[in-house]
């Protein structure tokens, strides 16, 4: 064999599947992955509260009775569950469309501007709505809650 050829002793990478169980939990994501990931589980649960979306819609707006109906649902609580769990169901919703609404404007700003595509922008980019996703869901959980 000539030197310029590579060796029966160089070492080939090895690639073998993951063990989603074992592996993944020590794998450290970065803000953008965690981003992204939440964009996702955001968008699902928009999805699946949709029916739930549409009653509070419905009830807020039909008449002054029906929207006794819907504060009584917050304040007393509904179907056997009390108010608080019905506030804590609309504090996710709150944060599922906070969220997915500032990392649609992160990834719009990414995909209109060339220069935003780097590790930096996309650390910080993500630091910054999560931080303001978070910040602004804490503001109206207050409100919903009555603390102001």
């Amino acid at each position: 064999m000539s030197e310029s050829t590579p060796s029966a002793a160089t070492k080939r990478p090895e690639f073998r599947n993951i063990h989603a169980f074992r592996d993944l939990p020590g794998y450290r994501w970065p803000p953008a992955a965690v981003v992204s990931g939440m964009h996702r589980v955001s968008g699902l649960m928009m999805f699946l509260l949709l029916p739930f979306i549409i009653w509070m819609f419905d009830n807020s707006t039909s008449s002054e009775i029906s929207f006794a109906k819907f504060r009584a649902a917050f304040n007393i609580g509904m179907l056997g569950l009390p108010g608080l769990i019905w506030k804590f169901v609309a504090l996710a919703l709150i944060w599922a469309y906070l969220h997915h609404f500032l990392a649609g404007l992160r990834h719009l700003w990414m995909d209109a501007s060339h220069a935003a595509v780097s590790k930096e922008f996309g650390k910080l980019s993500a630091l910054i709505t999560m931080a303001m996703s978070v910040g602004l869901t804490l503001v109206l959980g207050a409100r919903l809650f009555g603390i102001y």
